[in-house]
């Protein structure tokens, strides 16, 4: 325990010092892939929200979705690939191969739907290749290009203000 916190200290303040060197991505392409990073142990609606994206006119097979939990057993089923903070090493480096394939996926649209800092889902979200990145305003300003704020177990609300700004935007 008390090493999981030195390890997530140390990959945090890596992160902090790489946000210095970051640059600001201009996008002008339309949304049609999205990468979908939940924290399911704070957000149990996975579903729910992948339905309401496709209730905006998001097709089902343009939604890459991986899960991040604190605990899970190896035996339960799992409808989308999960992950844990096992999988971040020392370094800074994540061991979980579907973990990096999502990260070097390059989607128009990543929604990090976490709202508390965990070391793990900071580096999956600072080093996805994603051209546009939304995430909660209670995450630092400086990972994502947009944030919302909102409650995590309000949903709806979330996705009717991303879809609101995306319009806005011109990339929808």
């Amino acid at each position: 325990m008390f090493l999981n916190y030195i390890k997530d200290f140390f990959v945090k303040k890596t992160l902090k010092k790489s946000f210095q060197n970051l640059k600001n991505i201009e996008s002008v392409n339309v949304v049609k892939t999205i990468g979908l990073l939940v924290d399911a142990t704070r957000f149990a609606e996975t579903e729910l929200l992948i339905t309401a994206l496709i209730a905006n006119g998001i097709a089902p097979e343009s939604i890459t979705t991986i899960v991040y939990r604190d605990k899970f057993k190896k035996t339960a089923e799992k409808t989308y690939p999960v992950f844990n903070s096992g999988d971040l090493k020392w370094n800074g480096e994540i061991s979980s191969l579907e973990v990096n394939d999502f990260i070097n996926e390059k989607f128009d649209l990543l929604i990090s739907y976490y709202d508390i800092e965990k070391a793990i889902l900071l580096k999956i979200t600072h080093n996805s290749k994603a051209q546009f990145k939304v995430g909660f305003s209670s995450i630092d300003k400086r990972l994502n290009h947009f944030m919302i704020k909102t409650d995590v177990d309000n949903y709806t609300l979330f996705v009717s203000e991303l879809f609101k700004y995306l319009k806005l935007l011109n990339k929808i």
